[in-house]
């Protein structure tokens, strides 16, 4: 019997290498893999649908699901999960020392649609008790001006949102004229270490732990889609696609677990793993869907709330029923 050929393409992640390498194999698919920054992998997927499966942001394909794009479906393998408290930024001399101090303030973010945002905006609402209206958001590039939706989205008509073209999020925070920007990527002032821009939470770590032990969510960034015509016509191929990046997966947690040798450039390496461990279990990533419905019905209730998804959409619906 000939192998299905499979093109699909997927940022570099210790916890894919063993699939992409052929250490681990999809048994009945011979998979032409692309590796490209994510920022490319999902411009590429979500405009052209390159590729035959793709890595994906979470947001965006609740979006195009939620819009009546039926043309995209998905496995419950989950390649990026971030907490994001991490990504609020403010300048030092600014009064706002705390998320609830940006009740009223004006809040910078690159696109609605990402999915760092809508956690991080999730959060605002939820833990620091302030409305989506109680903000002015302003929508800019990250370091250059200017940014654009790639999504359409259903924006509660009472939200603010101010866009600027010539003036980059990170300039605006210099200059004061935003009170925070959000944004899972640090600013350049950031990264070059200018000492006013610093993170709302300097103990992020503390703060997450915190927030996952209280809710149970961990947030879910990148999922894997498949073109829905290649699943219907080859239903087996889905639990086949999936049991192999859950086998890479767990070959790669065992690695970073390892206390014999330095697997990675980080000499403590596996403490994180067995703070971890500690934190979520014998399974640190979960796939499936089950050890995350929490986090993915949460997160769907979190897109209806912003505008990301124009319906309510379900949990089933987002993924293969041969992999449920």
């Amino acid at each position: 019997m000939s192998e299905l050929e499979l093109s699909l393409a997927v940022c570099d992640y210790d916890h894919v290498r063993d699939f992409v390498s052929g250490a681990v194999k999809a048994e009945g698919l011979n998979i032409n893999f692309q590796s490209f920054t994510i920022q490319e992998i999902f411009h590429r997927f979500t405009t052209f649908r390159e590729w035959d499966a793709s890595e994906m942001s979470m947001g965006m394909y609740v979006a195009l699901r939620s819009q009546g794009d039926d043309s995209l479906t998905a496995i419950p393998v989950f390649t990026s999960r971030m907490f994001r408290l991490s990504s609020f930024y403010v300048n030092r001399n600014s009064a706002k020392k705390s998320a609830e101090d940006l009740r009223g303030g004006k809040i910078g973010y690159p696109e609605w649609a990402h999915t760092a945002g809508i956690y991080s905006r999730a959060y605002l609402m939820h833990e620091a008790g302030i409305p989506l209206e109680e903000v002015e958001w302003v929508q800019s590039g990250l370091n250059k001006g200017g940014i654009a939706e790639h999504v359409e989205l259903a924006l509660p008509s009472t939200v603010q949102i101010t866009p600027v073209s010539d003036k980059s999020l990170d300039q605006m925070l210099i200059n004061g004229e935003i009170d925070a920007l959000m944004s899972s990527a640090a600013p350049k002032s950031f990264i070059d270490g200018n000492p006013d821009i610093v993170r709302l939470y300097p103990n992020f770590e503390d703060v997450e732990s915190a927030h996952y032990r209280k809710t149970g969510i961990f947030p879910i960034m990148h999922t894997i889609a498949i073109k829905r015509e290649i699943t219907e016509q080859n239903p087996w191929m889905a639990k086949n696609l999936f049991t192999a990046f859950e086998a890479a997966k767990n070959r790669s947690t065992a690695r970073m677990r390892d206390v014999t040798i330095s697997r990675y450039p980080n000499p403590w390496n596996f403490v994180g793993a067995e703070r971890a461990r500690a934190l979520f279990g014998e399974d640190i990533w979960p796939y499936g869907i089950e050890p995350n419905r929490k986090t993915l019905e949460t997160f769907l209730q979190f897109c209806l709330e912003q505008g990301i998804a124009h319906r309510p959409v379900t949990v089933e619906e987002l993924f293969v029923p041969q992999v449920q």
